[in-house]
């Protein structure tokens, strides 16, 4: 009986030689851990005779789970154990998958076995542990970002300054720039019918065609310029017509030209060439005389 107790005392004390517990010197990398994050569990130990550093890992022990740790909430990367004369440390990476206090299984490593060992893993979503996570890192400076911002406001103040001043004065100058373009139309349109009919003389065109033509553009032409319905007017009515007191003072006059035009139309007589090219020499002259004035206005306004 005395044998037998002595022997489990025997036992009791190989095994408190080989095994050891956590520390209090025992230390994470980093020091705060979450749940995800490689760490390192250090142990340091006393010194050690032998110099042989011992490293276990995963790969190695594939086949023989017996040789390396394994536990369903954490996974072991590799086991170190640096024996130094100055003195020996354990080193365990890990990665914990939950959060709260993990006791780690009993490791074996150098015929050593270290139990008790246990780690705080913190959760990233529950609020009762500390974040230790970066501020927001402030906005980048992009080369040119102050040449597009500044200039987009000056855009946008160009706009809205552009916008007030068409409202004001530019439909006003808009109209009359428009009117311009239109009273040009107008004339260029009256000149190329002029060239038109005495190219038709020269090539003998129907004599009656060509005044018909000649008079029905000249009171649309007429009609346009003064705003009045100058199609059904005789000769004598187109001298009450502002625009003739214009013609008259050099020495032309619209009643004259409608009654020339309408007495060769309507006489019967044989045309010649050249009445034709009178009254399209008139035409050309009056429209002239027409224009002049306005052009003169438009300079005394500039000035």
């Amino acid at each position: 009986m005395i044998k037998k107790n002595g022997f489990l005392i025997f036992l009791f004390f190989i095994f408190t030689v080989n095994s050891y517990t956590q520390s209090s010197g025992a230390y994470l990398i980093p020091r705060q851990i979450y749940v995800g994050d490689p760490s390192v569990l250090v142990v340091p130990l006393a010194s050690a005779l032998n110099n042989d550093d011992i490293i276990l890992t995963k790969d190695k022990f594939f086949h023989d789970e017996n040789y390396f740790p394994s536990d369903p909430d954490i996974d072991f990367h590799r086991i170190i154990l640096e024996r130094r004369v100055s003195g020996s440390r354990l080193l365990i990476e890990f990665t914990a998958f939950v959060p709260g206090l993990i006791k780690f299984p009993v490791i074996e490593i150098g015929g050593e076995y270290f139990s008790g060992l246990t780690v705080m893993v913190n959760s990233t979503i529950d609020g009762t542990s500390d974040r230790i996570l970066s501020g927001t890192a402030s906005s980048l400076a992009m080369p040119g970002t102050a040449l597009l911002l500044y200039g987009s406001m000056a855009a946008v103040v160009f706009i809205i300054l552009l916008t007030i001043w068409f409202i004001i004065k530019g439909r006003a100058i808009i109209n009359k720039l428009l009117e311009k373009w239109k009273r040009n139309k107008l004339f260029t349109g009256i000149r190329k019918t002029e060239k038109h009919l005495q190219r038709a003389v020269l090539k003998g065109v129907e004599r009656r065609e060509i005044l018909d033509k000649l008079s029905d553009e000249t009171r649309e032409f007429l009609s346009i310029l003064t705003g009045s319905n100058c199609r059904a007017l005789t000769a004598c009515e187109f001298e009450l017509l502002p625009v003739n007191a214009q013609i008259k003072e050099e020495e032309l006059s619209l009643g004259d030209f409608f009654h020339n035009c309408d007495k060769l139309r309507f006489s019967g007589v044989n045309i010649k060439d050249k009445e034709i090219l009178q009254l399209l020499d008139a035409l050309l002259k009056f429209t002239d005389i027409l224009e002049k004035p306005k052009e003169k206005e438009n300079k005394g306004e500039a000035a």
